[in-house]
């Protein structure tokens, strides 16, 4: 099958350049052919098993698969990540959600005890092994209510020789824990049950729904459970950062603000959207 052919297999669910780029990661990731051997036609020089097994991946992405769980990976903040069915595909505005938190921490003393930071819902383990690597004299954890994610991001953080501490825990059953994080992070699900009509139908059967949605009545479900457990989690003065959905900025705001936090910060993403925040522990809550 030439690389036409491939591609053109896919113009039903994705438009032409779409298709292209899928085809062409497919082919560079699982077969090693770089942009000049596809354009040489070597991918009609594939051995048989390489060439029965392009078929059965191009046959799992004519049906909706997204290529990163075809190929068993994703690239995030320069590094490759395991991912499965049973975790969210990293995205690129979470990226800039960890390159906040390191522009933030970098510089911090680190003279005595390390800094500790803690990802509520790590799913992959992208964000936890991220800051480890990105931030090496800082002590990270991370949890998540999945077993099978904490599986996949275990594996991650040891591939790419990251110091991450992992832990069954459910976000809405916190803890009653005091003064042991300098951050807390989460990209915990924000995407409520209505928005869902507006998705990708690859997204919508592949991703798991439970790392997705949230109610439609309580779209800040798990903000509002972890920003309670960070207020007295956090070390005082400790920084919390969240992604965000953007239609729920102004609830997320008034939110922190009634709980009382300080110092509440939004930045955008690439695509000018409201995605990330940060607000700081205020002193003396007991």
């Amino acid at each position: 099958m030439t690389y036409p052919e491939l591609w053109r297999r896919l113009l039903p669910l994705y438009d032409e350049g779409e298709a292209k780029a899928i085809v062409r990661m497919v082919l560079d990731v699982g077969f090693g052919l770089s942009l000049a051997d596809v354009y040489a036609d070597k991918v009609t020089q594939l051995s048989q098993d390489d060439a029965r097994l392009l078929h059965k991946m191009m046959d799992k992405l004519v049906q909706g698969v997204p290529v990163q769980y075809v190929l068993g990976c994703a690239e995030f903040a320069g590094r490759t990540f395991e991912v499965g069915q049973g975790v969210l595909i990293p995205r690129p505005e979470t990226e800039e959600l960890c390159a906040w938190i390191v522009q933030v921490c970098k510089d911090r003393a680190t003279t005595g005890t390390p800094p500790t930071l803690l990802d509520i819902g790590t799913g992959s383990g992208c964000i936890a092994t991220t800051l480890a690597l990105d931030l090496p004299t800082w002590r990270v954890s991370a949890i998540d209510i999945s077993q099978k994610a904490l599986d996949i991001a275990t594996r991650n953080a040891q591939k790419l020789d990251a110091e991450v501490q992992f832990a069954l825990q459910d976000a809405l059953c916190m803890p009653p824990d005091t003064n042991l994080w300098d951050v807390i992070v989460s990209n915990p699900p924000y995407i409520m049950q209505c928005e869902a009509l507006q998705m990708e139908s690859n997204v919508l059967q592949n991703e798991p729904h439970s790392a997705l949605f949230v109610p439609n009545e309580e779209p800040l479900l798990f903000y509002e459970s972890i920003a309670r457990y960070a207020l007295h989690a956090l070390k005082s003065g400790g920084k919390l950062f969240f992604e965000i959905n953007p239609l729920c900025h102004d609830a997320m705001q008034r939110m922190l603000i009634d709980m009382g936090w300080q110092a509440i910060e939004t930045r955008n993403d690439a695509f000018g959207k409201q995605r990330m925040m940060s607000a700081t522990r205020p002193k003396g809550v007991k």
